[in-house]
């Protein structure tokens, strides 16, 4: 029995797989510029290590959220799900996990997009000139997004397939100059460098470079042949980051292995370390001869170009939802108004862009990243404890695709990439929460705020 039924809202299905492909790997690609140098930093040594562990959870995400899309092919993501598994206060929870991940993807780009520009400019990747320079661009893209100017889905597609081959490029070219498996096991010292606390709470904060899934399902309403496309974009994308994010942060404690308890790559600028820029560092840490400095400032260009767009995208990305949840009376109707002229949610991005200038203004990137990791650990688990349970509540509604690893319990056929998955992203956003005290203080901040508006 077909439950979804689309609605016309104007919305043509034009976009094949490799659209949503390339659409999402650029928000997730753009995350290792940032997310490599933020792991090391708790990760040391393991740092290798916790992306893979971060990997297998996002593989099982992916999955959940390919069900649960192809079901319901409309925006929305794990707020979408959970309305239809439980209810609007729930479908609320999952949205405000969700606009912190889209403030905080705002922040943090903005923030390390000066950093590579430092290649030009060396005090663009130092404080105070980072903060300011991060804070101007947020301002910049808030005005231009209020006036409606509108980004190229050829140009951001064209910009993450390049920055898609680079990075393999990279990780060729660092197995062949750099890559030493001996030297990778010898700079471990497990519960030392690091500890267990530390490399526990690595695990969420890798994550970061994986929270751009959603993107796929925002985009579903505009998918063609959604049934098929969905998964085969979701799948490759998985495909795509297992490949990186395996290798690199391999190349990268290779080539900036851990001395003394500590690796460049998780010092800042400052100190003479790499955790601003940590792929530039992958690059200068390589003898490329002559191609070294041109390398530097292609990756430096390029990186800088991602993250702005990643940056653009998290505008577009909280102005829509804020839009959306107003829709359903879970934000005040004020944040929904449309500019006169226009037509665009003009307070919604003006109000999304300020909360953003203020969380860069401590230049705190590890912070960012936790708080990141935060609200996308709280969207990943409510998206996988409503699949779980749609499965047994709604057990008739078609399912244009299903994973493999399906187990049965009570006579209800529960999806075992969605029971993993959600232990996994629950004990990363439990740890994320008792292992920073910060985090927990400003995620009941954040709730009671957002509560209140409702």
């Amino acid at each position: 029995m077909a439950e979804y039924r689309p609605k016309n809202r104007g919305l043509e299905r034009v976009l094949g797989t490799g659209a949503l492909f390339s659409t999402a790997y650029g928000n997730v690609g753009s995350s290792i510029y940032y997310a490599l140098g933020l792991v090391a930093i708790y990760a040391a040594g393991m740092t290798p290590v916790v992306f893979v562990i971060a990997g297998l959870i996002f593989a099982a995400t992916a999955a959940t959220y390919a069900e649960a899309t192809t079901m319901f092919p409309e925006a929305g993501g794990s707020s979408s799900f959970a309305r239809r598994a439980f209810n609007e206060f729930w479908s609320f929870f999952a949205a405000w996990g969700q606009m912190l991940t889209y403030i905080i993807t705002i922040a943090i780009s903005a923030f390390f997009v000066p950093h590579y520009l430092g290649v030009f400019w060396d005090p663009l990747g130092e404080s105070p000139a980072d903060i300011v320079a991060g804070i101007v661009l947020v301002v910049l893209l808030g005005t231009l997004n209020i006036v409606g100017v509108k980004e190229s889905a050829g140009v951001n597609i064209g910009f993450a397939v390049a920055d898609f081959m680079t990075q393999v490029i990279l990780v060729v070219v660092g197995i062949v100059l750099v890559f030493d498996p001996d030297l990778l096991v010898r700079q471990v010292d497990f519960g030392t460098t690091p500890t267990v606390g530390d490399f526990l709470i690595a695990i969420p904060v890798a994550m970061v470079a994986y929270t751009g899934i959603e993107t796929i399902s925002n985009m579903a309403e505009e998918a063609r042949d959604y049934g098929k496309t969905i998964p085969r974009g979701i799948g490759l994308v998985v495909g795509a980051v297992a490949v990186i994010y395996t290798f690199l942060p391999a190349v990268a404690l290779s080539a900036m292995p851990v001395k003394n308890g500590e690796t460049v790559l998780a010092l800042p600028k400052e100190e003479g370390g790499y955790a601003d820029d940590p792929v530039l560092g992958v690059v200068e840490n390589m003898d490329l001869g002559s191609l070294q400095h041109p390398a530097e400032i292609y990756v430096g260009i390029l990186a800088a170009t991602i993250l702005f767009i990643a940056t653009n995208a998290g505008i577009l990305g909280v102005s829509r939802l804020s839009y959306s949840m107003g829709q359903h009376r879970q934000l005040p109707e004020l944040l929904r108004l449309l500019h006169p002229r226009f037509r665009t949610p003009y307070i919604a991005i003006a109000v999304f862009s300020a909360v953003a200038c203020v969380a860069i203004l401590p230049g705190q990137a590890d912070f960012l990243g936790v708080i990141y990791a935060f609200g996308a650990m709280l969207s990943f688990t409510i998206a996988h404890v409503s699949v779980a349970t749609l499965r047994v509540k709604r057990p008739d509604v078609e399912r244009p695709w299903k994973g493999p690893g399906n187990i049965r319990i009570r006579g209800h056929e529960l999806p075992l990439y969605s029971i993993l998955g959600g232990a996994g992203t629950g004990i990363a956003l439990i740890v994320a929460t008792v292992l920073d005290l910060r985090v927990l203080l400003s995620g009941v901040a954040g709730w009671r705020s957002g509560s209140r508006c409702t």
